[in-house]
């Protein structure tokens, strides 16, 4: 399981789902990465394509929001971090990049990263659509491809059904619907 401690991502493993133990890396601590102390580096996920861990996570060095990228062959060695997503119409402020979630689109060969802006009465979460998934737009909108009006969406296939699941508005708890996928060329 990777998470944030705020400062650094981090990784705990377990066999039960229920306890996990933090894992020390190479240098003897517990924090894998870090954009730099007091720069809110959290939000992990992560997407294994063709033997390689793509980690996403959100920071906001000097308040400025964006979605990161480290790659690993074995969750302890990690690459030095890409910026993926940043700007344009979500903004630049510190939550205009919260919750990345990246889901592959195996029909259309896609990539879809899913980034939130607002949470609450008036939740946002923007859409960008890819073909290389280390390249949402950095300080653009070409691979933007909307926006939906709910916070932390994540892309579930389970048993042959794509599900959304995202975030309440009064922050209390997630909501499940199914997807369709309905990309166009």
């Amino acid at each position: 399981m990777f998470y944030g401690d705020w400062d650094h991502i981090c990784l705990a493993r377990g066999v039960d789902g229920k306890t996990f133990a933090r894992q020390l890396m190479p240098d003897g601590k517990s924090g894998m990465s870090t954009e730099g102390i007091g720069s809110n580096t959290r939000d992990p996920m992560t997407l294994l394509i063709g033997g390689v861990f793509y980690l996403y996570y959100t920071a906001y060095p000097n308040r400025l929001g964006a979605d990161y990228l480290r790659t690993s062959k074995d969750l302890r060695h990690w690459s030095p971090s890409q910026k993926v997503a940043f700007g344009g119409a979500a903004g630049t402020g510190a939550s205009s990049a919260e919750c990345p979630f990246v889901y592959f689109h195996k029909h259309s060969g896609y990539y879809y990263l899913f980034r939130t802006q607002r949470y609450g009465k008036k939740p946002q979460s923007s859409i960008y659509r890819s073909k290389d998934p280390t390249d949402f737009g950095v300080d653009d909108d070409k691979y933007l491809v909307g926006t939906i009006p709910h916070a932390a969406p994540e892309i579930i296939d389970y048993e042959g059904q794509t599900y959304i699941a995202v975030l309440l508005p009064t922050l209390k708890g997630i909501q499940i619907a199914k997807l369709k996928f309905a990309p166009k060329p």
